[in-house]
C-alpha cells in the first residue's frame, strides 16, 4: 500500500510540475493529447456553458460567461496547489519518515497537514519530520511553494497584458465597423479611401498574428469575454475575414494584396484556435450570405462608392474563400457561445 502511495505521489507531483511548465513557461502550443490543464478546462467549461445555455436573458448569460475565464484561472492554480500538497503528503506517508507530534499517532491527515503548511511556507512548527528523508522532502516542497507564488505573480500580468492588447483593437473597430461589427459597415465607412483601408487591414494583420501567438500560448484567453456584450475577439476576427474576402473577391481599386495577407493570417489564427480548443469544423446551419443578401450588400457598397464586381467569377471566388474559414469560426462560436456577426448590419444597430 505504501509503495503504491509512493508511486502515485511521485507521478502526481511530476505531472503537476510538467503541466504547469507547459501552461506557463513553454511559449508554444502543446500537442500532447492528455494534459491536466486541457482536461480541467474541457470538464469545467462543459458544465459552465451548459448552465449558461439555460439562462434566458442574453445580458445575464453574457455576464455569467464573463466570470469563467478569470475564475477558471484561479481554480486551475488551486488544482495545481492541491495536487502538489497531496503528492508530497503521499510521499511522506509512504516513506514513513516519522513525525514529531504532541498528541496521538500521526495518520495520513497529519501528513497532509504537514504538506499544506510546508507548501504555503507557514512555518508553524507544531508538526515536524524526524527522519532525514522527511526533512529533505520538506525543504523541496517549501522551495516549490515559493516557486508557485512566483509563478502566480508572473503568470497573471502576462495573461492580462495579452487581454488588453487584444481588446484595444476591438474597441477601435467599434467606430470603424459598427456594434456589432460587420464587413459591409467596415467597407462602407471607408468608402473610396482605399489607402485608409489598406492601413487598417495591415493593422489587423498584426492583430491576428498577436492573437494567434498569445491565445495558442495561453488558451485561457479564449474564454475571456470583451467589455461589451456585442463585441468579442471572434466577431472581430470574423469581420476582418469577411471584409478581406470581399476585397479579394473583386472590389475595384481595393487593397487586394494587403487583403490577401490579412486573410491568410486571420484564417491561420481561426484554424489553429479551433484545433487547440478541439472544435472540429462546423458548417453554419443557415447560409450567412444568401443570394438576395449579396445583392443588397452590393447595393450598399455601391451607394458608398465601392464597386463589388457582379459576375459569376467574383461570386464563385467569394464562396470559395468563405468555405475555408466559416466552418472554423462557426465551430468556435458554437463552443464559446459567441454570436458570429452578419455581413450587413440591421438598420436598428447603434454604435457603442
Amino acid at each position: 500500500m505504501r509503495t503504491l502511495a509512493c508511486v502515485v505521489g511521485s507521478v502526481l507531483i511530476l505531472r503537476v510540475l510538467w503541466d504547469a511548465f507547459e501552461a506557463v513557461v513553454l511559449p508554444r502550443r502543446v500537442t500532447r493529447r492528455f494534459r491536466l490543464t486541457r482536461s480541467f478546462y474541457r470538464s469545467t467549461w462543459k458544465t459552465w456553458s451548459a448552465v449558461a445555455r439555460r439562462i434566458g436573458s442574453s445580458k445575464r448569460r453574457e455576464a455569467f460567461l464573463s466570470f469563467f475565464g478569470p475564475l477558471s484561472l484561479l481554480m486551475l492554480l488551486c488544482v495545481w496547489a492541491l495536487g502538489l500538497i497531496a503528492g508530497f503528503a503521499m510521499l511522506q506517508w509512504a516513506l514513513d519518515s516519522g513525525l514529531n507530534v504532541s498528541h496521538g499517532p500521526a495518520g495520513f491527515a497529519t501528513y497532509l497537514y504537514l504538506s499544506g503548511t510546508t507548501f504555503f511556507t507557514l512555518g508553524l512548527g507544531d508538526v515536524t519530520p524526524v527522519a532525514p528523508t522527511g526533512r529533505t522532502l520538506v525543504v523541496i516542497e517549501s522551495g516549490l511553494g515559493f516557486g508557485f507564488l512566483a509563478l502566480i505573480i508572473g503568470y497573471l500580468p502576462v495573461i492580462y497584458q495579452g487581454f488588453s492588447r487584444r481588446e484595444l483593437n476591438i474597441s477601435l473597430l467599434d467606430a470603424r465597423a459598427g456594434s456589432p461589427p460587420s464587413a459591409a459597415e467596415l467597407l462602407r465607412r471607408h468608402g473610396c479611401n482605399m489607402e485608409e483601408l489598406d492601413r487598417l487591414l495591415r493593422d489587423w494583420e498584426r492583430w491576428s498574428a498577436d492573437l494567434m501567438e498569445s491565445h495558442l500560448s495561453y488558451p485561457v484567453l479564449c474564454y475571456y469575454r470583451s467589455q461589451h456584450d456585442n463585441q468579442s475577439w471572434l466577431a472581430a476576427l470574423t469581420t476582418i475575414l469577411d471584409a478581406s474576402a470581399l476585397v479579394i473577391a473583386g472590389i475595384d481599386g481595393g487593397a487586394e494584396r494587403q487583403a490577401k495577407l490579412t486573410f491568410a493570417i486571420a484564417r491561420h489564427a481561426a484554424v489553429d484556435l479551433a484545433q487547440i480548443l478541439n472544435t472540429p469544423p462546423r458548417t453554419p446551419v443557415r447560409d450567412r450570405l444568401l443570394p438576395d443578401e449579396l445583392t443588397r450588400l452590393r447595393a450598399t457598397l455601391v451607394a458608398s462608392g465601392i464597386n463589388l464586381r457582379d459576375c459569376g467569377e467574383a461570386d464563385e471566388r467569394l464562396s470559395g474563400l468563405r468555405l475555408i474559414y466559416e466552418p472554423y469560426v462557426n465551430a468556435l462560436a458554437h463552443y464559446l457561445l459567441v454570436t458570429i456577426p452578419v455581413w450587413i448590419p440591421s438598420e436598428a444597430a447603434v454604435d457603442n
